[in-house]
């Protein structure tokens, strides 16, 4: 069977060709916050959360309704980096990053393209307080981090900046932290051009795996609840936008806003006599109550929000239904910073880049969205939804996956687009030929 061309893996090569011929580069903010779902978004319907920061970006920008990540954070935020799918990178095990693709990374394509980079907030591909270079090594000039699973990260949290654990946060907020960070770096760069990450600890819970409990906030007797974190989390996206509106900055920066994963099924809330107490996620979506689905495949645990927003160059009010899975961010960010693939050596990704989209010069070539976990993974299109195991749905109707569809009850008009996701199945398995990294 010959495989299409618009299936093949995309070349990255990190070699200077100017995209749009006289435009300067944008300045680029990536969000990426934790263990938030669509449901929970009030400009993706949701009704249980105050979320007016968000809801204005979408508003006043383009919001997608298909985008898709993996159902838990560290393979997510590994493809994120690399443009490359887990199960191409060997399935990287909790808390590492393959080492062959750290001169590949995020930080590296947007530093070929002249780009100061800086990252705040959640690491986890690595433990950091044994390899404090290792943000440095993935091309992040700058970065202000926590210490994952070393101590806390909202209250008294323990952070490590350009490889220095910070002597002055014990009393401290940290998303407040990484957002003055982040802001410091902006202004420091506001001649540009640069990529702020905010990959965000909100909304996910405290770490729960110390020898002792970490702190809650000063006067309360619990920890924040999945509302209050949500709520903050809009707040600190508020204060990002206001930081580039004070600096003058708005109108050549493309903000990004996605996530990581859906929403949590549960939220820590106390810890008493060293056990800790869970309480049950769940959000209104319209009328219907929606429980936290992370760790599923299915739509609660991949469907995540992406909103873009870049004054002068996106219309408002635009609603796109391209799909776009985490792959796909990498090529599209070196894209926008003004570099094509031409010659010399490349590096084989999986992603499309969307940066036609932002632009208004034309569509992305992906016709299926991945996502996986463990070994199961599946490819979907806007409607459909096929499974490695052969199981197919038809995802607009069941998201959740209640009744899969026969082969013989397939519609006439969706023929062509299930034979797309059995050639796609096939490219993902036979188109990456990279050994898989046993787990420890």
């Amino acid at each position: 069977m010959t495989i299409p061309r618009s299936l093949c893996p995309v070349l990255l090569i990190l070699a200077t060709s100017t995209v749009f011929a006289g435009d300067k580069p944008p300045n680029i903010l990536l969000i990426l916050a934790d263990d938030v779902g669509c449901e929970t978004l009030g400009c993706y319907g949701g009704r249980s959360y105050k979320t007016p920061h968000l809801d204005k970006l979408a508003a006043t920008g383009l919001r997608f309704r298909h985008c898709y990540a993996m159902p838990v954070c560290h393979p997510t935020r590994t493809c994120l980096l690399t443009g490359r799918y887990p199960r191409h990178l060997g399935h990287p095990r909790w808390g590492s990053f393959p080492a062959t693709d750290e001169r590949h990374a995020l930080g590296h394509a947007m530093k070929a393209a002249k780009y100061a980079t800086a990252i705040a907030g959640k690491w986890q591909i690595a433990m950091l307080g044994k390899d404090l270079d290792h943000p440095h090594r993935l091309g992040f000039d700058e970065y202000c981090l926590f210490g994952w699973h070393e101590g806390p990260r909202y209250h008294q949290p323990l952070l490590w900046q350009n490889g220095k654990r910070r002597p002055d946060v014990k009393d401290r907020y940290g998303p407040d932290v990484y957002c003055e960070f982040l802001i410091d770096f902006i202004r420091r760069h506001r001649n540009g051009p640069f990529l702020a990450f905010y990959s965000m600890a909100l909304c996910h819970d405290v770490t729960d795996d110390l020898d002792h409990p970490v702190p809650y906030a000063a006067g309360k007797d619990h920890y924040d609840t999945y509302k209050e974190m949500l709520e903050a989390m809009d707040v600190r996206v508020g204060r990002m936008i206001g930081a580039l509106e004070d600096l003058g900055l708005r109108g050549n920066t493309l903000v990004l806003f996605t996530t990581d994963n859906g929403t949590s099924k549960r939220s820590l809330h106390q810890a008493i006599d060293g056990k800790y107490i869970r309480r049950p996620v769940s959000s209104l979506l319209g009328k219907t109550r929606v429980p936290g689905g992370k760790g599923n495949l299915s739509d609660d645990g991949t469907h995540v929000p992406l909103i873009a927003n870049w004054p002068g160059r996106i219309r408002p009010g635009g609603v796109s239904d391209q799909l776009v899975d985490m792959s796909d961010f990498l090529p599209t960010l070196h894209e926008l910073a003004g570099r094509r693939p031409t010659s010399g050596r490349a590096v084989k990704i999986d992603g499309r880049s969307f940066a036609g989209i932002l632009t208004g010069r034309g569509g992305s070539k992906r016709t299926w969205a991945y996502a996986e976990r463990g070994k199961q993974f599946f490819v979907r299109t806007q409607q459909w939804k096929l499974y490695n195991n052969g199981k197919l749905f038809h995802a607009s109707r069941d998201p959740n996956e209640q009744e899969p569809v026969a082969a013989a009850d397939v519609p006439r008009a969706a023929r062509d687009d299930i034979a797309r996701l059995r050639r796609a199945l096939e490219t993902i398995d036979r188109g990456h030929p990279f050994p898989r990294r046993k787990s420890k």
